[in-house]
């Protein structure tokens, strides 16, 4: 992954962005990482969110076995003096 000072990346927009279609682009400020430009394609790759929670739940390897059980716990709450 390449790194850019902040003014670099301004000055050379264009060329960031070309780059980051063949790989992630880190972009500094003072010396220290505050931003990676990556192409479309990655990000929506990494942000796909097209299943839901159930269906995530349902494909864990722990989906169906018996053995796996959690009770809930029944003591009342407790009382608090106001």
């Amino acid at each position: 992954m390449r790194k850019w000072q902040i003014q670099e990346a301004k000055a050379r927009m264009s060329e960031l962005v070309k780059q980051a279609q063949q790989q992630p682009q880190e972009i500094t400020f003072h010396g220290k990482s505050v931003a990676v430009i990556l192409s479309r394609a990655e990000y929506d790759r990494l942000a796909r969110t097209n299943e839901s929670l159930v269906d995530f739940m349902r494909k864990s390897p722990l989906y169906g076995d018996e053995t796996l059980f959690f009770e809930r716990d029944q003591t009342p709450s407790r009382e608090i003096d106001l």
